[in-house]
């Protein structure tokens, strides 16, 4: 990681999924699922994990040639970015899943508590050290935050949600352990929540947040978000509802977006020492960004965050595009950080 250029590039968490492996028309238009999904898929169960990975291989193909710097799996095998995790875990339902109000207020299907939250084995060591084999870059890989996995859980367990979030927490920190263990450079967790729920938050959501990653072996980020674009279509017009509190996380990474809602950097004053992923694809349009719009996305941020501290990002995960499109804002998110580095190093 030490060897990362000025501006380095990377996403923050899906790419596009092939059409072959993903029915995108029953993705579309439905939030991302919190418990099992498997009418998703398109290939059948006993061709599926090979299938997989071959996805795996072409995000990390698709990466590779457009040149960024950290790569990821492109959660190119999972159903959604958080019920991966949040399903494989001990005292957790599936089978008769709960109800919880996602973030847009709707009723969805979620995990239901009803025991001790454990994690009994690492759920996803193996993709890191498939990841790992894929290519000699800095590779990253995103758990769901604990604060996240329990607001999109019904909680017929603990007497309060943030003791859930406590044990959700120590579940996270096992995972983070091995996923380093195994290869990652980095890990990620991805809390959107923060942000839809800051009440709660700021009630609970740093402590647990801490508790998941204070001594990890490794450089950590926390993804903080509107959500998916193609569901969540308004952004807040005063920004983030939960972001300066983030200063007293203990991860060395923040992962915002900037691009589609207009951020005002200048809250970036108030997070002076970890580095910023900064969103600068908006994912609300299929147009591909030049790249003098992403320089320009860049330094409206510089007055607030020394250069060396800004890594180039999308918003969010690019799982709701088509391939061709992801593809081309990466290669436009690279030759911007390519203008960057020019004019800045």
């Amino acid at each position: 990681m030490n060897n990362l250029p000025l501006f380095p590039t990377s996403l923050v968490g899906s790419y596009a999924q092939p059409d072959w492996l993903i029915d995108k028309s029953k993705l579309a238009g439905r939030f991302p699922p919190r418990t099992r999904a498997q009418e998703l898929w398109r290939v059948p169960d006993e061709f599926l994990a090979e299938a997989k990975r071959d996805a795996v291989a072409l995000a990390v193909q698709d990466q590779l040639d457009a040149g960024l710097d950290i790569i990821t799996d492109g959660e190119a095998g999972r159903e959604s970015y958080s019920n991966h995790f949040a399903t494989g875990l001990h005292g957790i339902d599936i089978i008769n899943p709960g109800t919880a109000l996602d973030r847009s207020g709707e009723p969805v299907p979620v995990p239901r508590i009803v025991g001790p939250i454990e994690r009994k084995w690492s759920i996803s060591a193996e993709e890191v050290r498939q990841l790992r084999q894929l290519t000699d870059r800095p590779i990253k890989f995103t758990v769901p935050g604990p604060f996240t996995m329990a607001q999109q859980a019904q909680n017929d367990y603990y007497a309060d949600v943030s003791e859930a979030a406590a044990a959700y927490a120590l579940a996270v920190k096992a995972e983070v352990a091995d996923l380093f263990d195994a290869g990652a450079d980095v890990i990620q967790l991805d809390e959107p929540y923060m942000q839809a729920r800051p009440q709660e938050a700021e009630r609970y959501g740093i402590k647990v947040l801490n508790t998941a990653l204070e001594g990890a072996a490794g450089p950590t980020c926390v993804h903080i978000c509107f959500g998916y674009a193609a569901l969540i279509h308004e952004r807040p017009k005063d920004g983030y509802s939960f972001l300066p509190q983030l200063r007293d996380a203990c991860c060395h990474q923040i992962s915002i977006e900037t691009a589609q809602s207009g951020l005002d950097c200048s809250v970036l004053d108030s997070l002076p020492e970890q580095t910023i992923l900064l969103g600068v694809l908006d994912l609300s349009t299929h147009e591909v960004e030049t790249a003098e719009l992403i320089v320009e996305r860049v330094e409206r941020a510089l007055p607030h965050i020394d250069k060396e501290r800004v890594v180039l990002a999308p918003d969010c995960g690019l799982k709701y595009l088509p391939r061709d499109v992801s593809r081309g804002k990466l290669d436009a998110m690279v030759a911007g950080a390519h203008i960057l580095r020019q004019r800045y190093g």
